[in-house]
């Protein structure tokens, strides 16, 4: 057996013997701080009579204070990782005992209750002894622990060379960090100090690190301290500020870093010290999003909740946030049988209480998901499941209608035949004048919802959003596929931009509008300001530690069948409505009767029967009168022409993406 496994094997012994060995300490020292008082009281010349009177107020003075100390749960504490929050139960203990004791003092008749009666003057001295020596005793043995843990990681491992590190943020972030720091002995790199652009702060220090200067310093301190890296430790921050810190980075030069989120910490996703390299998604982070936690728990808590196309980006974001909030029961819809594995394996893992179903289905098999609404009668539907892919549904057009429009329809209709309370379609920003048949569908799918609300007592209701930061299909993880191969970066138009949000935001933004919605709503999120595909390759090609145009090239390949250079989130001359929440809108659009509505399903019903691709896209012309769909015909002849011209650019396109 080596060193660690026997330290292993002994801290796991002391686990079990630690209450009875604990008891036993409190009380000696709950014992000694009540002699302690007499003695400060009486100029450590106690009488006999007042011995005598200590030694019999001594048993129930230890147990008005250890029964005070098992009201606040000062026994359940890990000292391990004490905090402010946990001593605040030992100074209540104090309080309450201490109030005890004054009482019996002061109400209760000195004839009968002689021995109970501790003097005030005790009373005051031994409270602060005793509980000042109750925490004097747990930090102690935190500081034991951490001594231990120390040698532990560095038993068996070789010491690795330490990183001169200057942390930016003396906030929570950066506190935790270096406590968890100090606490190890087998990370890779050494606090040298803080810089804080709140120069209150200046002068300070953070568990022992003092705090030098502002990011105006920056380049002086990397160069007085020989600083090998700057570690980026603010929690939440935006974007723009991320962006300013990297410049100046860039501009010394010296390596920068960041630290997860509180968000990532406080959900265990990751440890205080996994310091990363800096990812596009915090350049593009913005202003973090504050969500009504109660008014989500009223709406998800003890229901039955169902969420299509659970395997996907969106569909698997919302189930991992909806489970927070104790549903009675989770039902995880997916056609596509490995995303359903994983997103299963997740929740299995992440909460162990959750009662969920896996439910391998296709939404628009008729029989299949009546069967599952019979047998589960869910409260609350999200609707996640759709085809998304620009480009894929110019090209099969019928499919588009079969997933987006019929499929939402049948399960909206099921829905309203079972009594569900609330149903969410996600829709897409890409619904606003739409130009591609995947737009066009969204929309038809929002229509037939609302016409869904005239018909059933169910709320339905649609969200539209844009683009979100790493999703299946979307720019990111192909720009990363690139850079990796060190091909170049196709960017269909220089101007082209989008509005981005990451998925986690996306998702608490639907579920929040979705407990506000009363029905037929369609809700539009405040995605922030749109960004440029340009900047955004930019970007990610520095942050790979190389230079655009240099290193790694960008070629412009032009505007794909069905894309906007630009994506809108309200169509022109409608107004917005606020709601209680500040980054979610209702869309002021007029619902189609569902007369209107039969006639539309009726006729792209039809279509499908014929399999007749260009009156699909004829059908949301005449239907839709802000969309701008293509004619097939004319965009081939469109098409023909410019593809001679395009050929390199196409072609350097596809080897990019080759492995």
């Amino acid at each position: 057996m080596n060193i660690a496994s026997a330290t292993s094997l002994t801290l796991e012994r002391l686990w079990y013997l630690r209450r009875p060995v604990q008891v036993l300490a409190d009380v000696s020292v709950l014992a000694g701080a009540f002699f302690l008082a007499y003695l400060f009281r009486f100029d450590f010349a106690i009488e006999d009579y007042h011995f005598n009177n200590a030694l019999n107020q001594l048993p129930f003075v230890v147990f008005v204070q250890f029964a005070s100390l098992f009201l606040f749960g000062s026994y359940s504490i890990i000292w391990r990782y004490i905090s402010f929050e946990d001593i605040k139960a030992f100074l209540k203990a104090a309080f309450v005992s201490g109030t005890i004791l004054v009482l019996v003092r002061l109400l209760l008749s000195p004839d009968r209750f002689i021995r109970w009666q501790v003097p005030l003057s005790i009373i005051l001295m031994d409270t602060l002894f005793a509980f000042a020596g109750l925490l004097t005793l747990r930090l102690l043995r935190r500081f034991v622990y951490e001594i231990g843990e120390k040698r532990r990681f560095q038993i068996g491992r070789r010491r690795k060379a330490k990183q001169s590190t200057l942390l930016v943020g003396a906030g929570r972030i950066g506190a935790l960090a270096v406590k968890d720091v100090l606490g190890r002995g087998d990370t890779d790199f050494d606090i040298k100090g803080f810089v804080d652009d709140d120069k209150h702060k200046r002068g300070g220090s953070v568990h022992g690190i003092k705090v030098l200067g502002t990011t105006d310093d920056l380049a002086r301190l990397v160069d007085e301290l020989h600083i090998e890296q700057i570690v980026i430790a603010i929690d939440q921050a935006q974007g723009k500020d991320i962006r300013r810190i990297l410049d100046i980075c860039s501009a010394i030069p010296v390596k920068a870093r960041i630290l997860p989120s509180l968000h990532e910490i406080m959900h265990g996703k990751v440890k205080v010290s996994r310091i990363r390299d800096v990812q596009i998604e915090d350049l593009l982070g913005r202003e973090p999003v504050q969500f009504d936690d109660k008014n989500l728990h009223d709406f998800l808590s003890g229901r039955v909740v169902m969420v299509t196309g659970a395997g996907g980006s969106i569909g698997s974001e919302l189930v991992r946030q909806i489970a927070g909030f104790n549903p009675q029961k989770l039902l995880l819809v997916e056609r596509t049988e490995f995303p359903l594995f994983q997103v299963e394996r997740d929740i299995a893992k992440d909460f162990d209480d959750l009662e969920y179903v896996p439910i391998l289905a296709d939404i628009g098999d008729e029989s299949r998901m009546r069967e599952i609404f019979t047998e589960y009668t869910p409260h609350v539907i999200f609707h996640a499941a759709a085809h998304k892919h620009v480009p894929l549904m110019e090209a099969n057009p019928t499919e588009a209608i079969k997933n987006n429009v019929l499929a939402t329809k049948l399960i909206g209709e099921l829905a309203g035949e079972f009594g569900v309370k609330d149903f969410v379609l996600i829709s897409t920003d890409k619904a606003v004048n739409p130009t591609s048949i995947m737009g066009a569908s969204k929309r038809i799918a929002e229509i037939v919802l609302q016409s869904l609300n005239q018909v059933y007592s169910t709320n339905f209701m649609a969200v539209r959003f844009g683009n979100v930061l790493g999703s299946t299909g979307s720019v990111i993880p192909i720009f990363r596929e690139q850079i990796r191969l060190g091909k170049p970066i196709t960017v269909t138009h220089r101007d082209m931009t989008r509005y981005f949000m990451t998925i986690p935001e996306a998702s608490q933004l639907v579920l929040q509008a979705g407990a506000l919605g009363t029905g037929g709503e369609i809700f539009i999120l405040d995605m922030g300001e749109p960004i440029k595909i340009l900047d955004l390759a930019e970007d990610m090609i520095r942050l790979s530690g190389l230079q655009p145009y240099e290193d790694i090239d960008i070629i412009f390949t032009g505007i794909r069948k069905g894309e906007k250079l630009f994506e809108e989130l309200e169509i022109t001359g409608e107004s917005l409505l606020k709601t209680k929440h500040p980054k979610i809108f209702i869309g002021k659009i007029a619902a189609y009767s569902p007369e209107e509505v039969a006639q539309i399903v009726g006729s792209f019903r039809q279509a499908l029967s014929e399999n007749d691709r260009e009156k699909i896209r004829n059908l949301f012309n005449h239907f839709l009168p802000e969309a701008n769909i293509s004619m097939e015909e004319k965009r081939e002849a469109a098409g023909a022409s410019s593809s001679s011209a395009n050929e390199p650019l196409i072609n350097a396109q596809r080897s990019a993406l080759e492995t």
